[in-house]
């Protein structure tokens, strides 16, 4: 179970990747990141240092409804695109992707899903499921390597974060793609193994109150978990507000994308399960 099936409790080939094997799930997609662009021209969006374009944009997602599981498609490995249904990482994920093509000045659909791709695949390319970045840290670690962010974790305040991250490889049943795929299985095998090899940090989130100074508008937040082999169960964006960190988000919880009623350091107070928070900066691009 990856951070997306832990939510909702649920057990190609290149950059260059024919557009036309793009699953789309809403007939209109092309159209709702046209009006996406669109509106934040008409605000100046573009004008704003990155961090703050990812949550003006962030911001448009408000009331969107939750989807869980919504890159879970059946068939062969490809580009999901939906704007109309988010969990919380395609809902972090497209601000950013949002923002950033706007910042580019590169706004049409295709721009829009070539950038979506770079981010959300294992050096922005597509190579059947475990290309896919499943895990927060992974995530975080390649993004950083492309230069799409910073992992700032450890300098605003983070302490190790000794974990041994295996969940998917120890609970194959939970993933139809791996099921009965004994290749699939190796290589994420393979993957959790470098993970692991890794130096990790989070910050525990009894500190969290303690840094939030430090925590800028649009960083982009992983929650740390104690469930066993799991790096983090909840991902969205920091948004500032009356001098505080919020949390802007998709929870399962409320079915739609959502400001944090409480600061994050509060927010994260009120789940036992939760136990502290990696911390991405974006970079201009």
């Amino acid at each position: 179970m990856n951070r997306r099936k832990f939510l909702a409790t649920i057990p190609a080939i290149g950059l260059s990747t024919n557009l036309a094997s793009v699953q789309f799930l809403a007939e209109d997609e092309a159209s709702i990141c046209t009006k996406k662009f669109e509106l934040a021209v008409s605000l100046n969006l573009q004008k704003l240092p990155i961090g703050d374009a990812v949550v003006g944009i962030g911001r448009t997602f408000l009331g969107t409804e939750y989807v869980a599981n919504v890159l879970e498609v059946p068939g062969e490995e490809r580009l999901v695109v939906n704007n109309s249904g988010l969990d919380s990482v395609t809902f972090y994920e497209n601000a950013l992707v949002l923002a950033r093509c706007m910042k580019k000045n590169k706004m049409t659909f295709d721009d829009y899903k070539n950038e979506l791709q770079f981010i959300r695949y294992r050096g922005g390319v597509i190579n059947q499921y475990p290309s896919r970045l499943h895990y927060t840290s992974d995530y975080m670690f390649d993004n950083e390597k492309k230069g799409i962010w910073k992992n700032v974790t450890k300098e605003i305040g983070g302490v190790r974060y000794n974990k041994t991250i295996n969940f998917m490889s120890t609970h194959p049943d939970s993933y139809r793609q791996i099921k009965g795929n004994p290749g699939f299985l190796k290589t994420i095998q393979e993957q959790e193994k470098e993970m692991n090899s890794r130096e990790t940090y989070h910050i525990p989130k009894n500190l969290v109150s303690g840094i939030s100074d430090k925590l800028n508008n649009g960083d982009i937040i992983g929650i740390t978990t104690d469930m066993e082999g799991l790096d983090t169960s909840h991902t969205g964006v920091v948004m500032r507000q009356n001098g505080a960190a919020y949390f802007l988000h998709a929870p399962l919880a409320s079915k739609k994308v959502t400001i944090s009623e409480k600061p994050l350091a509060e927010y994260l107070a009120g789940n036992k399960k939760q136990i502290g928070i990696m911390v991405a900066r974006p970079l201009e691009p």
